[in-house]
């Protein structure tokens, strides 16, 4: 099995390299070298700082003897992407007496990430940030591109800032200790790729389908290059979400509505709330004369052989979805805006969108 790194180069305006492969968490010199000053800040989770926390801490003291680190945990989950838990983050950073060149390490999935984003963006208007994903999810989707939030009770990810990471570790080797419902709930962003830009690897996904849910190394480590360097790419022309990088959100207007409407607790989590998501866009696509339906039922079988869902829950109603999707942050004034598609590896932005065929899309699931 190859386990060479893979790298993928951000052209950000302030340019990062994402480094993906295994056992990489321990690699002391590389953390360190992304170090400006004396300072460190590690957010982490109550679930993975058990597990990787001392040895990040270990490594980046092996190689920066003189360095000051601090730790800062979090309890688990998405209910914990909260404005408190941002003023908590903020407090360490103070407590630690962080200078301008001091550096915030996210360890953890996209909660964590988000969360220590957004705190690195406010402290003293924007120090840097380290990604260090654990989770499927966050390598190819949250910890690349800058975009760092919390929730508030009326919606996903409301507010927040762009800050881009001074670079992203992804330890695959990590992976092998998450849950394998979160594994294929990280999957669902990497089919995005294929299904927003790539149809190609739309079939290579499948070939390889085994291999991804069995947790191969090699196989996850590709997977992820390609989603990556997929994101880098429209990230690059598009930083701050005024064209292209709207692309992204395929399947996360109707996602981020399932969560709101569920209260982010329980029921489906991030990624299977995008697969759902992604089927009804493909399915308001077709309603609307943009793709066959029959590209919408082919992605609705390849998303049940990664063992994703492809329903909306049962007790969330259409009427209550479409109000939440008012609010989305890539709602208009003019009215609802989708990620739809003319079919796999053919995403478009589709302004005006009629609400009645949003509710006869949902309507159909219900």
């Amino acid at each position: 099995m190859n386990t060479t790194p893979h790298t993928v180069d951000v052209a950000a305006a302030t340019p990062y390299r994402i480094h993906i492969g295994p056992n990489l968490l321990d690699d002391g010199s590389w953390l360190a070298r992304t170090l400006r000053g004396r300072q460190a800040l590690l957010v982490s989770d109550a679930n993975v700082a058990p597990l990787y926390a001392g040895r990040v801490e270990a490594a980046l003291q092996a190689a920066g003897p003189g360095l000051r680190i601090a730790r800062h945990v979090i309890a688990a989950g998405e209910t914990e992407k909260t404005l408190a838990n941002f003023s908590g983050t903020i407090d360490a950073l103070a407590a630690l007496g962080a200078t301008r060149d001091a550096c915030v390490f996210a360890l953890g999935g996209g909660v964590v990430g988000d969360l220590a984003g957004f705190a690195a963006a406010c402290w003293m208007r924007g120090i840097d940030i380290v990604q260090l994903p654990t989770t499927l999810l966050a390598m190819v989707d949250s910890s690349v591109g800058g975009k760092t939030a919390v929730d508030i009770p009326q919606g996903k990810n409301l507010v927040g800032a762009f800050h881009v990471p001074r670079a992203v570790l992804a330890d695959t080797a990590t992976l092998r200790t998450l849950p394998a419902r979160e594994l294929r709930a990280g999957l669902a962003e990497v089919i995005k790729y294929g299904a927003i830009v790539d149809a190609d690897f739309l079939h290579w996904l499948d070939a390889h389908r085994d291999a991804l849910l069995g947790g191969d190394d090699a196989a996850l480590a590709q997977a992820i290059a390609r989603s990556c360097a997929h994101k880098a790419a429209i990230t690059t022309r598009d930083p701050l979400e005024h064209g292209d990088r709207a692309l992204l959100n395929f399947g996360h207007t109707f996602g981020h509505a399932i969560e709101a409407e569920q209260g982010y607790g329980d029921g489906l989590n991030h990624g299977e709330a995008v697969a759902v998501g992604m089927l009804l866009a493909a399915r308001l696509s077709a309603t609307l004369g943009l793709a066959s339906r029959a590209d919408a039922e082919a992605l609705r079988t390849l998303l049940q052989r990664f063992e994703l869902p492809v329903d909306v829950p049962a007790g969330l109603t259409p009427e209550a979805l479409l109000a939440r999707m008012r609010l989305d942050k890539k709602a208009q004034a003019s009215g609802l805006r989708f990620i739809l598609w003319n079919g796999p590896g053919a995403a478009r932005i589709v302004a005006d969108v009629e609400e009645g065929a949003v509710l006869a899309v949902l309507r159909a699931e219900g």
